[in-house]
C-alpha cells in the first residue's frame, strides 16, 4: 500500500525564512503548503485609529488576531510579527548584507573566536537573488521631492564626527524601472500580487513599522508569497501549528488549530480547538527566532536526538534605541533644528562602525535615523506638557480679553500659531536605531505558567555585552551634542535595565556537528533528516546588520540542499 502524503514540503510561517523557501520549492514543481497563524493584510486594512490599533496584537485566547506580537523576558522584550509576509510587515526596510568580517563570533564564556559555518563568499550569490526579487532601491537624496531633514542631518552629524555614513538599499519602491522618482505614482508590478490590489510609490508618511497601506513596502506578500501562490503554493493564513513529530515511514505530521475571523474582540477558549492534521516528507519550520523556538522545545519529547544546543545563543542583534531631542542649530545653538522625523520612511540612511571607534572588533554596529508616524508627532509634542500649559493659558487669556474688551478680531492665525508654540520637541527629535555585535549568551527555555501551560522564557542579560552598548550609547550621544540636541536613552533600557530588540536571533543556531548546533550549514536538523529550521533562529549570533536579507539569503540556500534531497521516489 503506498504510503502517502498530503504534501512534499509544509512550512510553517511565512516571514523572510518561509516565503524564500515557499516559493524556491514550490517553483520546482512541489506540493507545498505554507501555514501562517496570522491574517493577511492589503493595502489599506492596516488600522490607524486608537481603537482600531488598540486591538491590532495577537493573542487570540482575548480575542486578539492583530499583527504585532510582543514577548516579555527577563533583561528584555521582543516585538514580531504575526501575519502574511511575517516581520516584512513591520520591518525599517533595510537590506545589508552581513559583512564579510562579521561572520564570526566570540565564544562567550571563553573569548576565542567561533567561525560561522557559512562565509559571506558562501551567500553572495543568494544575496544577489534576493535582493532581486526583494527590488531594493536607495532612498533617492538627490531628488527634491525626497530631501528629507533627518537623513541630511544624520550625514552632516557623520561626517563631522569622522563616521562612515551611506545609503543603505531599502525594500521601497520610490520609482517604476526608468522613471525618476516620484511620490504616490502608480507602480507597474510584472506579475500580479496576492491581493489582487493596486500599490503606489513611497508617500513618505512614516508608517513603515505599522503597516503601509500603500503597498509602497515591497514586503514579501508582494513578491515571494505572491510568485510562490502563482507556482501553485497552499497559502493558508490563521492556520497556527501546535505540534509536529516524525512519520513512521519517513516525513512528518504536523498538527494545527484554525483561527476563526468571527472570534475577533471576544474571549476564546482556543485550547480547545479541534486539531487537524497534516502530513509532508519534508518539514521547514520558519516561525521566527521565537517561535520556532519554542515549538521545538515543547515538542522536544518526538525528537529525542535533538541538539543539546537548542534554545542556546540567543541574540538581541545589538538592538538599541536612544533620541536626540530639541535639536538646535546656529552659532548660538538657540535655532530650532528642523528634523521633521514622520517625514519619509522610518529609516533612510546608516552611520557604519566595524569596530574602529572601541578598537574592539566584535564591538562593530550601525547606527540608523528612524521616525514615527505623523500622528505619533502630536503625543510626542502634547507631552511637553509645561510648556503647552503656558501656551494654553496666554491663548485663554488673549480670547477672554478680546470677550470682555468686545474687540472686533476678524483673525486669531497670530493667537493660533502662538498655542501650538515652535513644536522643537516633535520637529527637533530623531530616533537613533543601534544594531550590532552583542554577545549571544543568551538561553531559551520552558516554564510552566499558573494555568499549568508551558510558556518561552529567555533568560538574556546585558552584562557581557555592557561595553558594546557602551560603544553605541557613547556614539548615539556625540550625534545627538552634534545636532544640538539633547540625548535621551529609551525608558525601559535607562529606568528597568530591559532592552527593547525587534531582531531577535538564535535558539536553534546553525553549528559544525549538534555538538555546537541544532542545524547544519544547510539549515537541516542534526539526526532528522527532512526536518529544516529557517529563520533568524538558526544564526549563531547576531548578524550586526539588519538581519532580514541575511535570513533571506540563508533561506535561498537552505533551499537548494532541500531541492536536492528530491529523488524520483520523493
Amino acid at each position: 500500500m503506498e504510503n502517502r502524503v498530503d504534501f512534499d514540503a509544509v512550512i510553517v510561517g511565512s516571514g523572510f525564512g518561509g516565503s524564500v523557501m515557499a516559493y524556491r520549492l514550490a517553483a520546482e514543481g512541489l506540493r507545498v503548503c505554507v501555514l501562517e497563524r496570522g491574517k493577511a493584510y492589503p493595502p489599506g486594512s492596516f488600522p490607524r485609529s486608537p481603537h482600531a490599533f488598540a486591538r491590532n496584537f495577537w493573542d487570540p485566547s482575548e480575542g486578539l488576531q492583530g499583527m504585532f506580537d510582543i514577548w516579555s523576558f527577563k533583561g528584555a522584550e521582543a516585538v514580531v510579527s504575526s501575519a502574511l509576509g511575517g516581520g516584512s510587515l513591520i520591518y525599517a526596510n533595510v537590506l545589508i548584507r552581513k559583512p564579510p568580517e562579521w561572520f564570526v563570533d566570540r565564544d562567550p564564556e571563553t573569548g576565542r573566536e567561533m567561525p560561522w559555518p557559512v562565509t559571506r563568499a558562501d551567500l553572495d550569490p543568494h544575496y544577489e537573488k534576493v535582493e532581486k526579487i526583494l527590488n531594493g532601491q536607495t532612498f533617492p537624496l538627490e531628488s527634491d521631492a525626497f530631501k528629507i531633514p533627518k537623513t541630511i542631518a544624520l550625514k552632516w552629524a557623520a561626517e563631522q564626527l569622522g563616521l562612515q555614513w551611506y545609503l543603505p538599499k531599502l525594500a521601497i519602491t520610490f520609482a517604476n524601472d526608468g522613471e525618476a522618482p516620484a511620490t504616490g505614482q502608480l507602480i507597474k508590478q510584472d506579475y500580479p500580487n496576492l491581493h489582487n490590489a493596486q500599490r503606489s510609490t513611497c508617500r513618505l508618511c512614516g508608517e513603515c513599522d505599522i503597516g503601509c497601506n500603500f503597498g509602497s513596502k515591497n514586503t514579501l506578500d508582494y513578491n515571494y508569497l505572491s510568485l510562490a501562490k502563482l507556482k501553485g503554493a497552499d497559502i493558508r493564513t490563521l492556520h497556527e501549528v501546535r505540534s509536529f513529530r516524525p512519520r513512521e515511514g519517513g516525513g512528518y505530521e504536523i498538527d494545527f488549530v484554525i483561527h476563526d475571523p468571527a472570534n475577533e474582540g471576544r474571549k476564546t477558549a482556543t485550547r480547545q480547538f479541534p486539531i487537524q492534521t497534516f502530513t509532508a516528507r519534508r518539514l521547514v519550520l520558519s516561525a521566527g527566532t521565537l517561535g520556532s523556538t519554542y515549538l521545538l522545545l515543547k515538542n522536544r519529547a518526538a525528537f529525542p536526538r535533538i541538539s543539546e544546543r537548542l534554545g542556546q545563543r540567543f541574540s538581541t542583534n545589538g538592538d538599541l534605541l536612544t533620541f536626540a531631542v530639541r535639536c538646535s542649530e546656529g552659532i548660538d545653538g538657540k535655532r530650532p533644528r528642523a528634523l521633521d522625523p514622520s517625514h519619509g520612511p522610518v529609516i533612510t540612511s546608516t552611520i557604519h562602525d566595524a569596530g574602529g571607534v572601541s578598537g574592539d572588533p566584535y564591538s562593530g554596529f550601525y547606527l540608523q535615523d528612524a521616525g514615527y508616524p505623523e500622528f505619533m508627532n502630536w503625543i510626542v509634542e502634547m507631552s511637553d506638557a509645561p510648556g503647552h500649559i503656558e501656551r494654553f493659558a496666554k491663548f485663554l487669556w488673549h480670547r477672554l480679553e478680546d470677550s470682555i474688551t468686545n474687540e472686533p478680531q476678524d483673525e486669531i492665525s497670530e493667537q493660533i500659531v502662538g498655542l501650538l508654540g515652535p513644536c522643537r520637541l516633535s520637529n527637533g527629535t530623531m530616533p537613533l536605531l543601534g544594531i550590532g555585535r552583542d554577545i549571544p549568551d543568551g538561553v531559551m527555555g520552558l516554564r510552566q505558567g499558573r494555568d499549568g501551560q508551558e510558556y518561552l522564557q529567555v533568560d538574556w542579560r546585558n552584562i557581557r555585552s555592557a561595553p558594546y552598548f557602551k560603544w553605541v550609547s557613547d556614539v548615539s550621544r556625540r550625534i545627538a551634542e552634534k545636532l544640538g540636541g539633547k540625548f535621551v536613552q529609551n525608558p525601559d533600557t535607562q529606568y528597568l535595565n530591559r532592552l527593547v530588540t525587534v531582531h531577535p536571533l538564535g535558539g536553534c543556531s546553525m553549528g559544525r556537528t549538534a555538538a555546537d548546533g541544532v542545524v547544519d550549514h544547510f539549515g537541516q536538523v542534526f539526526n532528522y533528516e527532512g526536518l529544516y529550521i529557517s529563520d533568524g533562529s538558526v544564526m549563531p549570533g547576531p548578524t550586526g546588520s539588519n538581519p532580514s536579507l541575511t535570513i533571506a539569503a540563508l533561506a535561498d540556500r537552505f533551499a537548494d540542499h532541500l531541492l536536492g534531497t528530491f529523488d524520483g521516489n520523493g
